[in-house]
């Protein structure tokens, strides 16, 4: 069964990869799409019979033999434990549904059997990431992930905004992706293997002082002596510095937002449940080597922390509605890393789970308003579609709801992020240390932009007055069936998936539920403490609920009861609103610092280097010389004899002063 889960996608990317010209579109959408609901469902089964067992236990399913050299045994196999089982639901899940939606929304794309097998193929990777039973073998998930997240956010290729996203995201990339494989190559020196079941198991005893026998008691890295705990603490840190990268965090999260020059399922796929939680997966994986580094741990916290608010502020004035959601996606991912740096590694994997649900089904929807209002993006030419696409509104507004964490406190009465973001909230401020306490700030701050935003949306797209063009108004209207319906089954996820599941996660059901799959020490009492009523006041239970009352209560005062509020305080506030609507500026800095002088170097290379040095002395310079010199020796033949004689006897002096020199000697 877990076999087929992960190589049914890849047998749809096969299929229309190779035979889509032949089978057509319909069949190439039918067959991937088909492929990916068995995967989904197989999933189900697979978290209901594995996850929910207190009976089963972690296991591998061997798939065949990769790398066996002197040193380094690989073998290709599918790790299976919850952790596992929940990612494989998340990823086939929203998959699935993002293949039927865009059966709909990509009905007169001509390319269409190419698009759903760059979706299959992205699936499968990701599906190879998160059964990985060893580094290689995620690694290359990892990069796979990478390759269909370029092809799908340039698809449309012919725009060069869509070339220019895709190549900023690839390369962006590259960046965390050469830090993860530093991680690995370190992971391999310290331990001996690459096999995730060896590492966790000597990874307690290394940090203790015994370690590995084939390891070195002080380890060499860049020329620095390390002792154990240091040479961990670095390795953490290069893997955070991929998960980084993949999960777009604070100063390599320049990608993220302009990656939505890609079709807008394809945002749903990379935003909600695929490529961007890729880095949240791995700290959780490799959570027995993070628990033995505290610094490390504090650079996730404080990082997580610092992107859950910057992008929350920079979604406070966008007006791209992709956008919008997509800095939401960032500033979510945050919060996920907040909770895994102080530990609360339940809550941080809980909230990607609900996460999933909501942000697929607010961008799916944001896609039904798109084509209804033929293909405009900016909120600013939208207002009033309440009326004229109301399923569409009411999927907005269930995400919306999901997203800012509607609920009533101490209550089970909530939506899928109440339950989540509330209790990784909750779980920062029983942490310990500065930058636990700093997350806390952060992340309450950001829970009252999130609503802000969040609302904001809803209010400048489907309410006050009617700021589209006539002609496109009048044909406004609900996307079809085949694209309503998986708003419709996310809607439901978005609304019971905290009250179904917040007890297996986070509760009561976490042992029995995790089984040991995500590894905590026995210093580490987040999850214990979270739920004693001593050590959590009443104020922090409400704090994430006052927040989003008043972030609520902002937006209807700004966009629905004085709408001239905004631009006044726009003009009022002119250096922070183009601050913030700027993205801090960080585009401009890296191309001042990297992307500007990189250009100047290869101009400097081309032109100089390789046109004057290289081409001018080398093969250019060489063939040149031959023209000048045939060029002149080709003016003697003018056909005059007395030319011809008289270089004859030029040529018997020359040779006659040789012969008298040479019999001299």
């Amino acid at each position: 069964m877990y076999q087929a889960i992960v190589f049914f996608p890849l047998i749809g990317f096969l299929v229309a990869g190779l035979f889509g010209r032949s089978i057509g579109a319909k069949a190439s959408e039918y067959v991937t799409s088909g492929f990916l609901i068995l995967s989904a469902v197989l999933s189900w089964i697979a978290f209901f019979t594995f996850g929910m067992s207190e009976e089963a236990k972690p296991f591998v399913v061997p798939v065949m033999d990769w790398i066996n050299t002197a040193g380094l045994n690989v073998n290709w196999a599918l790790n299976i434990d919850t952790l596992t089982v929940v990612m494989l639901v998340v990823v086939n899940t929203v998959s699935a549904i993002v293949h039927v939606y865009s059966i709909g929304y990509m009905h007169n794309d001509p390319h269409r059997s190419r698009f759903f097998a760059y979706l299959s193929l992205f699936t499968f990777a990701m599906l190879m990431l998160v059964t990985a039973s060893n580094l290689l073998q995620m690694f290359f998930g990892w990069e796979g992930v990478g390759l269909a997240s370029y092809l799908l956010i340039g698809f449309w290729y012919k725009k060069p905004s869509a070339n220019a996203a895709a190549m900023k995201a690839f390369i962006v990339n590259r960046i965390g992706d050469f830090g993860f494989a530093l991680g690995i190559f370190g992971i391999f020196v310290v331990f001996g293997t690459v096999n995730l079941d060896a590492i966790f198991a000597n990874a307690a005893s290394f940090g203790s002082g015994h370690g590995n026998e084939h390891a070195a008691p002080v380890l060499q890295f860049a020329g620095y002596s390390l002792d154990r705990a240091s040479a961990i603490t670095v390795i953490c840190l290069l893997l955070f510095m991929g998960a980084m990268g993949k999960s777009a965090q604070f100063l390599l999260h320049t990608w993220l937002p302009d990656a939505m020059e890609g079709p807008t399922p394809v945002s749903a796929l990379i935003h909600a449940a695929t490529m961007v939680t890729a880095g949240v997966f791995l700290v959780a994986r490799m959570s027995p080597l993070f628990e033995l580094s505290h610094t490390a741990l504090m650079v996730v916290t404080f990082i997580g922390a610092t992107t859950a608010f910057f992008a929350a502020t920079v979604g406070l004035v966008q007006n791209d509605i992709k956008r919008v959601i997509a800095y939401s996606t960032c500033s979510q991912l945050g919060y996920m890393f907040a909770a895994l740096g102080v530990g609360a590694y339940g809550p941080a994997i809980f909230h990607l789970f609900t996460h999933a649900f909501f942000k697929a089904l607010l961008f799916l929807a944001a896609g039904s308003v798109i084509h209804a209002v033929a293909d405009e993006q900016d909120m600013r030419r939208m207002g009033g579609l309440r009326k004229h696409i109301p399923k569409t509104y009411w999927m907005m507004i269930i995400g919306t709801l999901a997203l800012t964490g509607v609920g009533i406190p101490g209550t089970v009465i909530g939506t899928a992020g109440f339950f989540s973001k509330d209790a990784i909230i909750e779980g920062l401020y029983v942490g310990h240390g500065s930058t636990a306490y700093y997350a806390f700030i952060m992340t309450v701050v950001a829970a009252l932009f999130t609503s802000f935003y969040s609302w904001r949306l809803i209010f400048m797209t489907f309410h006050g007055r009617e700021r589209a063009p006539a002609e496109v108004m009048s044909h406004i209207h609900d996307s079809p069936n085949v694209m309503m319906i998986p708003l419709y089954i996310l809607a439901a996820g978005a609304l019971l998936a905290g009250i179904l599941f917040s007890g297996s996660f986070i509760g009561e059901g976490y042992d029995a539920f995790w089984k040991g799959a995500l590894f905590t020490t026995e210093g580490n009492h987040v999850l214990h403490d979270m739920h004693n009523e001593e050590l959590l006041p009443l104020w922090v239970k409400l704090a994430p609920f006052v927040m989003m009352v008043t972030g609520f209560v902002i937006a209807w005062l700004f966009y629905i009861k004085s709408p001239a509020i905004p631009a006044a305080l726009a003009k009022a506030f002119g250096p922070l609103y183009r601050f913030l609507l700027n993205k801090w500026y960080f585009d401009e800095l890296y191309d001042y610092l990297f992307v500007n002088p990189a250009k100047k170097l290869g101009r400097f290379l081309w032109k100089t280097g390789d046109g004057k040095v290289i081409d001018g002395l080398g093969p250019d310079g060489v063939s040149a010389r031959v023209l000048d010199v045939t060029s002149r020796v080709v003016k003697l033949q003018s056909g005059y004899l007395y030319h011809y004689a008289f270089v004859m006897l030029i040529g018997a002096a020359i040779l006659t002063t040789l012969m008298m020199f040479g019999g001299a000697k």
